[in-house]
């Protein structure tokens, strides 16, 4: 039986999500990451805690919330509004003194059955498509014991269960949770541990071990690599892919295409973005590469 009254952190829950497993799904994204990429597109992911967000384009330059502010966490400058995280205490008094509502906290605490009220309300589509709910983040793994009664609760109702995961954490933990899952959807960043943790912060040992288990228990495993321009996209990487994917005991994977979706997201957070200049990759730039898992024996797919 799950425990209804668990809370975790969650910054967005997205409704009818058909590239977050099978079918027609609805995502539960969860706060905090263990990995800090420097390409990722939710980067108001990253930090277990609630943040405040600020959209450029709605701002009027008020600049009411400066005066608001009583940790005085919030400056202007040159048109931008920026907030020091440091200092905010999330008291949202900011949040609900914006006349145009351009500040908005990122991620609330919320409880399983919270959770489980909006998951349910599409269990029709879940049924006739062979949707459920898919827990992502950020790294649902750091907060794995409200995942896992999350998890239990989907299951309570007949709702498959997915995950999109790092795979950066304790065996022990990893262990604990794989087998609430029906589907796993597997990141596969690098397959070298020096240039993994150069990209994320990181080393890859823990993720292809736990890879390496989840695969081994049978588990319905996606393995997942985004490519990125600079860091994993040469022919050579896509060789090193290859034979470590073999090396788990896999034979394909999915290849997710670098792209600019979350390039705005780092200027509410009031981040430098590391790939603001770099060109987004389509499925024309990637047929030599395809071309290379498949010299290989593995079956890589976009």
């Amino acid at each position: 039986m799950s425990d209804s009254t668990i809370k975790g952190t969650i910054f967005n829950i997205q409704k009818f999500s058909v590239n977050d497993g099978p079918g027609i799904r609805t995502t539960v994204f969860f706060k905090g990451c263990p990995l800090h990429c420097g390409w990722c597109s939710n980067p108001e992911s990253q930090s277990v805690l609630p943040q405040i967000g600020w959209t450029r384009r709605s701002c009027v330059g008020c600049q009411k919330c400066v005066h608001v502010c009583p940790q005085q966490a919030i400056t202007y400058k040159d048109g931008s509004i920026r907030i020091d995280h440091h200092r905010c205490v999330r008291c949202q008094t900011c949040v609900k003194q914006c006349p145009t509502r351009s500040l908005k906290q990122e991620g609330q605490l919320m409880s399983v059955e919270e959770v489980m009220k909006e998951v349910i309300k599409d269990k029709d589509f879940y049924d006739e498509s062979g949707g459920g709910m898919t827990l992502s983040g950020g790294e649902m793994l750091m907060q794995s014991d409200f995942a896992i009664a999350l998890l239990k609760a989907a299951h309570e109702e007949g709702i498959h269960t997915c995950c999109e995961t790092t795979g950066h954490i304790s065996s022990e933990i990893f262990k604990k949770i794989i087998p609430y899952f029906d589907t796993m959807l597997y990141d596969m960043k690098h397959y070298d541990t020096n240039k993994h943790h150069l990209g994320t912060g990181v080393g890859n040992e823990l993720i292809l071990s736990n890879l390496k288990y989840a695969i081994d228990q049978g588990k319905d495993v996606l393995i997942r690599i985004p490519v990125i321009p600079g860091f994993n996209d040469s022919l050579s990487d896509a060789a090193g892919f290859a034979e470590a994917i073999k090396a788990v005991g896999a034979t394909s994977c999915q290849l997710l295409p670098f792209h600019q979706f979350g390039e705005n997201k780092y200027d509410m957070l009031g981040r430098d973005y590391l790939y603001q200049s770099t060109t987004a990759l389509h499925k024309e730039d990637l047929i030599d590469y395809i071309n290379v898992f498949k010299k290989h024996h593995v079956d890589a797919f976009l």
